[in-house]
């Protein structure tokens, strides 16, 4: 019975990242990408944007911040304060589980991510390091497939896409409408999700209106190579397995042996773990630090420090490009973020 509540628990947290993503993916698109030129200024404009993109849930921001980099119109310090601010995926778990903390980590994140991209700066000056000249004038093949697109705001709501779309309707969007419809019908009867009606189950289901909305009208090529090639094939398979495998081991933990004291008595090594497995450019294994906050576990500051290190598979683009800056930058976040998650644990935090 216990395995058949974490599979729904997992399933709950897959479909909200997965609606998460849909939205942020959705409205990046529609507004085809015009960031170059806002983004272009001063050395603070690029830390405050960069680290406001990083903020954004998901790996978009990171993969905007890279591209932005390699071509040259964000320095160094923009692109480590955007990969500080950055949680990957596990933000819109975070957002599911404990949406208050949750906001209140992505702002802390937000403002060191300005604050530590002036540090970086002030550090590579002396090193005299640059932006990687091989691939100024590269782009970041995620963005670079998405601007075949080209939506826009007036094409969204044109009732005719929905009856053309309808009419010739593929097999993959026939899918997706009928996995959000049964998800819906699940949570509106209460077999999954709240046990009762109220604003989270309401919330639900209008989430998977939204789906249904956004499945409907865009185009068969938006259809293929955004939600169902990348957000569901690339992200939320991992986010279920993770997510799943992350809950099972808390609950096997809690069980078997008392994980709580165990956690206590080593809360320290804890924090130092929590940042090393954040190394890893890859969504998903930082769940498990997510999912201990979440039943108590562990405290803010292991959480923050994992956060902090950590930037989803944001970072991967960058390694095609330049193993060199990748592995610098993963340098500074893990140092940065080691000395202000143990300033923020001795304080009791």
């Amino acid at each position: 019975m216990e395995f058949v509540s974490i599979f729904k628990h997992a399933l709950m947290i897959s479909f909200f990242v997965f609606v998460m993503m849909l939205l942020v993916d959705f409205i990046d698109t529609t507004s085809n990408r015009r960031v170059s030129d806002i983004i272009k200024g001063g050395k603070w404009r690029q830390y405050t944007l960069s680290s406001f993109f990083g903020s954004i849930p998901g790996c978009l921001g990171a993969f905007m911040n890279v591209s932005l980099y390699v071509r040259g119109v964000i320095g160094f310090g923009a692109v480590v304060g955007g990969m500080i601010a950055t949680s990957g995926d596990e933000a819109f778990v975070m957002l599911s589980q404990f949406p208050g903390t949750a906001l209140i980590l992505f702002g802390l994140l937000f403002v060191c991510g300005i604050i530590f991209a002036r540090i970086s700066d002030g550090i590579v000056d002396v090193l005299g390091i640059t932006p990687c000249s091989a691939c100024l004038d590269a782009q970041c093949v995620e963005c670079e497939s998405d601007m075949k697109d080209n939506i826009k705001i007036s094409d969204i709501f044109q009732p005719n896409n929905f009856f053309i779309n309808l009419k010739t309707i593929s097999f993959t969007r026939f899918l997706l409408f009928a996995l959000t419809i049964s998800f819906t019908v699940l949570v509106a009867s209460g077999n999954l999700g709240p046990d009762s009606w109220g604003w989270k189950r309401i919330t639900f289901i209008c989430l998977s209106l939204i789906t249904l909305y956004i499945t409907a009208v865009v185009s068969e090529h938006y259809m293929h190579s955004h939600i169902w090639d990348h957000i569901l094939k690339k992200h939320i398979m991992r986010v279920f397995l993770w997510s799943f495998a992350a809950l099972l081991f808390v609950h096997w933990g809690l069980s078997a042996w008392d994980l709580g004291l165990i956690v206590k008595q080593h809360m320290w090594l804890v924090l130092v773990i929590a940042a090393l497995i954040s190394i890893i450019p890859e969504s998903g294994p930082h769940l498990i630090f997510v999912m201990m906050f979440a039943q108590g576990l562990i405290p803010f500051s292991v959480l923050f420090t994992s956060s902090f290190v950590q930037d989803g598979h944001g970072m991967l683009p960058l390694l095609s490009y330049s193993i060199k800056d990748a592995l610098l930058i993963k340098v500074f976040n893990l140092g940065f973020g080691l000395a202000v998650g143990g300033i923020l644990f001795a304080m009791g935090f």
